[in-house]
């Protein structure tokens, strides 16, 4: 099964595309990927079942657009500044992001490991936001807060951000508003001390 053709639609497909991406976050923060069906998701969108086995054929098919069209959205890494204020800016954007609608998130994060179609899309929407991101560490070594030489940017991001979504995703976790700025802060002294130097870290 391929993915889903890579396109932009307008006018009467893109409405018919909003209505049934609209459909399918509604069915899964109701009752999980388990619960996804294309009938359900046709209902709910008010669309008939054969324009969405048309378009999207199955769920596997629904679950990689959404994801797709998550990566659609004009997004940039936030600028405040300093690597610890960019870090704890954009983890309190995956807090929101983790707690506003938390049985989506989860839900659609539980929906790549039994759609292949699904995880293919997650993994490219993950490598976009973690190219976008680079920039954080890139200016923030432009600023001398981080010791000379390459930095591992990816591994220092990874290593900022991991926290939100352990507490929230694994552990399920009541949201705690200090951990965005507590994972950042430490994530910043671990590179401050070489540990995403291209070395590997101090001796």
């Amino acid at each position: 099964m391929t993915d889903p053709p890579d396109r932009r639609p307008g006018g009467r497909t893109a409405r018919v595309r909003a209505q049934v991406l609209d459909a399918v976050r509604a069915e899964l923060a109701e009752g999980g990927h388990e619960g996804l069906t294309v009938e359900g998701v046709a209902t709910r969108a008010g669309v008939h079942r054969t324009t969405v086995y048309r378009r999207w054929r199955d769920v596997g098919g629904l679950l990689a657009d959404l994801i797709s069209a998550a990566g659609e959205i004009d997004w940039q890494p936030p600028d405040t500044g300093s690597l610890r204020g960019d870090l704890t800016a954009l983890n309190e954007e995956i807090l929101e992001s983790l707690t506003v609608r938390p049985s989506f998130a989860v839900a659609l994060m539980a929906a790549s490991f039994h759609s292949e179609q699904a995880a293919r899309a997650q993994t490219r929407l993950w490598e976009d936001r973690y190219a976008q991101c680079e920039v954080v560490v890139a200016r923030a070594a432009g600023r001398g807060e981080l010791p000379p030489g390459d930095t591992d940017a990816r591994g220092l991001l990874i290593a900022a951000t991991a926290p939100l979504y352990h507490a929230s995703v694994l552990m399920r976790a009541d949201p705690d508003p200090r951990l965005p700025a507590r994972a950042a802060a430490a994530a910043v002294l671990a590179a401050a001390a070489g540990a995403f130097s291209a070395g590997g870290g101090t001796a």
